[in-house]
């Protein structure tokens, strides 16, 4: 059949630009190219990061995660240097084609979902230096291949499922310095060859089913700084006498392990600091074992052993000593007076054994605090009757004297503060800051997340503002376990290393985590070089996030191994990292690329005719085929609606439907052909899911029936589109209301009605669907009201299933997933661990109700609103704060609203009320209320019939601060929630 003369255009076209695309693909090293298609097929990527891998070049193009090389290698190629995918909410397994790059030198795929083992082929990469893998769910066994990279530095595959033995063939690792293999399931015994890996410094093996002994070779490791050995089972075995000799040593961590016999000395250790370790001694080896605190160490840990002896009187006698734990043991005796002659004990914890007698005050009252430092007494549970001196702690000092005889004096005045089941916790986290300039409110802008420096005081500018970096950051092995005295000391090491001022970095929140491991969120501000200078730059942004995920920072023996959690970059979204700083060669550029563009040029414009006119022709049949082929399913209350029938109800999208929009894309108000209104939101291009997340959240949001959560009408999934249509609310949303510009607003009575219906609907999610559903995006804008103004939770696209319950009938409490939701709303415990619970929504609602009794904005002009009110509650002028716009309110209800909102945003989770509780108190105060209070009214009626103005009917409000991340891209799960209707 004869080709039409458009058809011959188009062939030739076609081969034209094939041949173009093989030209510059020769860019970068072919079999790359190739290993990076196969890692892709590989990977599950449903938030589309790796969307560009298919654009050009790797190298040229910068593929995400991809950083090559900045010029050509001896065979002619570009190469891959390094592939930086941490972080990204990949699922899958890892390509064996990895083993196909030739020059890689970081393989970084931290903190992702990945399951299936690890490719033997990484083997062969020899250029090797970081082997990155913490963080997911790798199973199998270690490649004994992976021992032959001779460069590599790092090996980091700690917080999987591995198991099997350590191989033998690690001990090739000539250049290795950190081995991380903790918090996996690796048996068997410790290879006694690894003491031919001279140049390791930490080795950390905690948390697995190790068994056998401890090699007596580990002597020859003579850069060794921490080993860290904890949760093993090394059943009978000692620890090595020759390990006093291991001069280097700064930490050795050996708890609950089943280590029999005696203690070695370890006194000749001059930097030792930490000392921990779980031993079953008989009776005659106990008094020598306790005598090792005579040794130069700040922190020595004998817990869950069978001691049975008297506490030594000489036992301490450094003026380093830090901490002593000597828990859960059966000592007997009293306390030593020589306790009291340590100038820088930070804990004592002598708690669950045996002791009688006195607890002499002079340990608290002969010492001279700093005002960071603190003093931990844990007595516990012993035998203790009577208290020598002043019973009046200071107010570094926490005391606790639960459970013995003293506690049942009447005439101790305190007994509550010390005697209570929470006599005060291990640490409180404080603020890294030093200012004590007052800056005056509404200085900051709004844009770009701007916020006060909290160190200002201390640049040139004071008062500054500015839109920080925000990272996640973990110390794994610290050999510390107070962090105050040392937060300036970590301040000066951190900003060194980044080149950074002082003033630049600030410590917003820590939390010790299981380990003990010290989870951090850090804020990085610009430099104050003048007004104008309140964002870093793309160079700077590059420069700092590549010494954070290269282990460019020194070596530090007291803070030790670190880890990256989450590098966010929020209004510095724009950077691209994969560029590096680098540039590919201009000769290569002009002799391949520059031909490539104008043939391409020539191409389009071709294609772009050609294209145009078939796709005008066939659109409508093209939809259909589109539509039967790639969703067909019927959920019963649900329909599927054309993409004809969606640009009829918006008038063709025009953007006088349009209100609201987010980061997944815009909202528009249509009229269906049976006149009812709905709310329709299109998914902009980037946004789209795949079709079984897509098809997985309708079914989802179909079986969700409550008055209080937003219904789903429908949903099309024609033309390359993704829409969901919602039933219409035509008050708006609730931070429509709160706003100052609005030009209603709702009296206390109906505020607190809609706090109450959004915690209904939330408390459905978290205790009637199963399993259950956290939200992890509740905000102002999130709660929309309908008519009659009852408030109905919206938007589940960041919502996540929980677990369900394993075949033992354990359920976890918790989902491991990537920091995600709004800035000002996201519970502070998820932003340093990651793991976000029922308790995580409670944090985000506490903010809600907040706004509402306070009419602010969770963050605006670089002020906090848990902290704002916070400060109004504790100085007693809690009501200067609340919204004077909600008229006259029963004082006694708002007090217990605040009192109700500031729980529900405690740093702890463990502190934040359940929602049932939450539901129950909104009731309580409710009934509380006068019935005059209750009327469903507004003090202005600018929301409702024709004088309703435009921006008032909104689903989705513009909201300057959107979540992070586009509608149900995180809803991977193919289990559909089972519900129960109300």
């Amino acid at each position: 059949m004869r080709l039409k003369y458009w058809e011959w255009i188009y062939a030739l076209s076609f081969c034209c630009f094939q041949f173009q695309l093989i030209a510059i693909a020769q860019i970068t090293d072919p079999a790359e190219v190739s290993a990076l298609m196969a890692i892709k097929s590989n990977l599950v990527d449903p938030l589309k990061h790796l969307k560009n891998w298919n654009k050009g070049d790797p190298c040229v193009s910068n593929w995400t995660g991809v950083l090559c090389f900045d010029a050509v290698r001896t065979n002619g190629y570009l190469h891959v240097q390094e592939l930086q995918l941490l972080n990204m909410n990949l699922s899958g397994t890892l390509a064996p084609e990895l083993g196909q790059f030739s020059q890689l030198e970081i393989l970084d795929f931290m903190w992702n979902d990945l399951r299936g083992s690890i490719p033997k082929e990484i083997g062969n990469i020899a250029s090797l230096k970081l082997i990155l893998l913490n963080g997911n769910k790798l199973s199998g066994s270690l490649p004994a291949e992976l021992g032959y990279l001779s460069n590599l530095n790092r090996l980091q595959i700690d917080q999987n499922n591995i198991s099997g033995t350590i191989p033998e063939s690690f001990s090739n690792l000539s250049s290795v310095r950190h081995i991380h293999l903790n918090n996996n399931s690796l048996s068997g015994q410790i290879p006694p060859q690894l003491s031919n890996l001279s140049t390791l410094r930490h080795m950390l093996l905690d948390n697995n089913n190790l068994t056998g002994y401890l090699p007596p070779e580990f002597t020859k490791l003579t850069e060794l700084r921490i080993l860290q050995l904890d949760n093993n089972n090394f059943s009978g075995a000692e620890i090595p006498t020759s390990y006093g000799s291991l001069s280097a040593l700064v930490k050795l961590s050996l708890r609950n392990c089943s280590f029999e016999g005696a203690v070695p000395d370890l006194s000749g250790i001059a930097n030792l600091n930490y000392f921990t370790t779980s031993l079953l001694l008989q009776r005659s080896q106990s008094e020598s074992a306790l005598r090792i605190h005579t040794a130069k160490s700040t922190f020595s840990k004998y817990d869950n052993n069978y001691y049975n002896s008297q506490l030594e009187r000489d036992v301490m006698k450094s003026s380093n000593f830090l901490c002593s734990d000597l828990s859960n043991n059966q000592l007997n005796g009293s306390i030593p007076d020589s306790y009291s002659d340590l100038p820088s004990l930070q804990k004592l914890s002598l708690e669950n054994n045996n002791l009688t007698g006195s607890v002499a005050a002079k340990i608290w009252q002969n010492k001279s605090f700093s005002v960071k430092a603190q003093l931990l007494l844990d007595l516990r549970n012993n035998s203790l009757s009577n208290i020598i001196g002043d019973l009046n702690p200071l107010e570094n000092v926490i005391l606790r004297l639960q459970g013995n005889p003293i506690c049942s004096t009447s005439n101790i005045t305190n007994k509550d503060q010390i005697c209570g089941h929470e006599a005060g916790g291990d640490e409180i986290a404080q603020k890294s800051t030093n200012s004590t300039v007052i800056c005056p409110i509404h200085a900051c802008p709004m844009d770009n997340n701007f916020e006060y420096v909290p160190a200002s005081s201390l640049g040139p500018l004071p008062c500054f503002c500015a839109s920080p970096l925000r990272i996640g950051y973990r110390l794994k092995s610290p050999s510390f376990s107070y962090f105050a005295p040392y937060a300036h000391q970590f301040e000066m090491y951190l900003t060194r290393s980044l080149n950074l001022d002082l003033y630049q970095l600030s410590i917003e929140s820590f939390v010790w985590e299981k380990g003990p491991r010290l989870g951090m969120y850090l804020k990085l501000f610009p430099p104050e070089r003048n007004l104008h200078s309140n964002m870093f730059n793309t160079t700077e942004i590059i420069r700092i996030r590549h010494i954070f995920t290269s282990w460019q920072f020194p070596a530090s023996d007291l803070f030790g191994p670190y880890e990256l959690l989450n590098f966010t970059l929020g209004p510095y979204s724009f950077v691209n990292h994969e560029t590096q700083g680098k540039s590919i060669s201009k000769g290569i550029l002009i002799a391949i690329v520059l031909p490539a563009i104008a043939v391409a040029a020539t191409i389009s414009a071709l294609l772009t005719l050609f294209i145009a006119r078939r796709k005008a022709r066939n659109r409508h049949t093209l939809s259909r085929k589109h539509f039967s082929s790639k969703l067909y399913i019927k959920i019963d209350g649900v329909k599927s609606f054309s993409f004809r029938e969606m640009e009829l109800a918006t008038d063709h999208f025009d953007s006088s439907t349009q209100v609201g929009q987010g980061g997944y894309g815009n909202v528009y108000r249509g009229i269906l052909a049976d006149d009812t209104t709905v709310a329709i939101k299109r998914a902009k291009e980037g946004s789209l899911q795949g079709q079984k997340e897509f098809l997985t959240e309708i079914e989802m949001l179909s079986r969700l029936h409550h008055r209080n959560l937003v219904s789903l009408v429908g949903y099309c999934d024609e033309e390359g589109e993704q829409m969901l249509v919602y039933e219409f609310m035509p008050n708006g949303s609730l931070q429509d209301w709160l706003s100052a510009k609005s030009k209603g607003t709702l009296n206390f009575g109906v505020r607190l009605q809609v706090a109450l219906g959004s915690a209904k609907g939330i408390l459905y999610l978290h205790t009637e669907v199963h399993p259950p559903i956290f939200h992890r995006d509740i905000k102002a804008s999130n709660i929309l009201l309908d008519s009659k103004l009852t408030a109905k939770v919206s938007d589940f696209g960041l919502s996540r299933l929980a677990p369900v319950m394993d075949d033992e009938g354990t359920e976890s409490v918790n989902v491991s997933t990537i920091v995600k939701g709004t800035p000002g709303y996201l519970d502070p415990e998820y932003l340093l661990t990651r793991k976000v619970t029922d308790k995580s929504d409670v944090y985000s609602l506490g903010v809600v109700f907040l706004e509402i009794l306070t009419g602010m904005r969770p963050i605006s002009h670089g002020k906090n609103i848990v902290r704002e009110v916070n400060l109004a509650h504790e100085s007693g002028t809690v009501f200067t704060v609340i919204d004077s716009r909600m008229g006259s309110y029963p004082s006694e209800c708002v007090e217990r609203f605040v009192a109700l909102a500031l729980r529900c945003c405690q740093d702890k989770p463990e502190q934040r009320p359940s929602m049932l509780d939450v539901v129950r108190e909104l009731e309580n105060i409710l009934r509380m209320m006068p019935e005059t209070s209750l009327d469903l009214s507004v003090s202005e009626s600018s929301y409702f019939g024709e004088s309703t103005p435009s921006s008032s009917l909104v689903f989705v409000s513009r909201d300057p601060v959107s979540s992070s991340n586009m509608l149900g891209s995180d809803l991977v799960s193919g289990s559909i929630p089972t519900i129960i209707p109300r």
